[in-house]
């Protein structure tokens, strides 16, 4: 099966120890899940890592994929320029997924870019990713403010673009949950906070994806979380298939929901 397995993780720049300089410590657990999920992409070593970020570029009615042969990166932004990324794009993927797109009439393509930089979305992950395993191309997919149905609709995409292309993937569904889980936290605390990392966790932990497009948007603004519809892209590229779910962790320790999950396929 091309798709070797998903991942659901968040990207605080934090947890990069240049731009955390000891901070990390506070989300121990957390880097712990990292470090196993980037063992476990360089034991799959897949030809191509798909990354969704709700940091890249992001359209209302448009889903942007990154162009070109590749980008460069760094945590400049975050006091780190030291942390660098030099990234190959995998062009005959994007290609491919554009093409299915464009067949369908499908507002998704690599038009419109406005930063062709790495964002941190997906440079954190990348981080824990490149220390153990140096190979294989990425493809950056950014978010939209389209319904959840048209991002579960762009994961089927890429699925049979996978399919036809006939290369093995890990996608990475780059995303944080809620915002508001504490009073000292970025945005404060709301009720819908830890309502909604209850119930994504729950959700992802049993792999229960359709409940995914059933979160009131209100609801999911409510709790200020970050990642919902790249989760959501990530599922539908899983559509018709059974997947084996696991909790790798959650904190909430700095007032921001993290949680780490693997997807794997049943039967290998």
């Amino acid at each position: 099966m091309p798709i070797l397995a998903s991942f659901m993780v968040p990207h605080p720049p934090l947890i990069v120890p240049a731009v955390g300089r000891g901070g990390e410590k506070e989300v121990a657990k957390t880097i712990e899940s990292y470090e196993r999920v980037a063992d476990e992409v360089a034991a799959l070593a897949p030809d191509t890592i798909v990354i969704t970020s709700p940091h890249s570029v992001m359209y209302y009615d448009y889903f942007h994929i990154s162009p070109g042969a590749g980008a460069k990166g760094s945590f400049e932004r975050f006091r780190a320029p030291q942390v660098k990324f030099n990234e190959k794009y995998d062009e005959a993927l994007v290609k491919k997924i554009c093409e299915i797109a464009d067949r369908e009439d499908f507002p998704c393509g690599t038009q419109g870019e406005r930063d062709p930089e790495l964002d941190h979305g997906t440079m954190v992950p990348l981080w824990f990713i490149r220390n153990k395993y140096k190979s294989g191309k990425i493809v950056r997919i950014g978010l939209s403010g389209l319904p959840y149905k048209d991002h579960y609709r762009l994961g089927q995409i890429i699925s049979e673009a996978v399919d036809s292309e006939k290369s093995n993937i890990v996608i990475i569904a780059s995303g944080d949950l809620s915002h508001k889980l504490q009073d000292y936290g970025p945005y404060g605390f709301a009720t819908e906070g830890p309502e909604y990392d209850k119930k994504i966790m729950d959700v992802m932990g049993s792999a229960a994806f359709d409940e995914l497009l059933e979160f009131d948007e209100d609801f999911c603004d409510r709790a200020a979380e970050c990642g919902h519809r790249s989760f959501v892209i990530m599922a539908g590229a899983w559509n018709g298939r059974k997947v084996i779910p696991k909790v790798y962790s959650h904190e909430d320790v700095t007032g921001v929901g993290y949680g780490i999950c693997s997807f794997y396929p049943e039967g290998g």
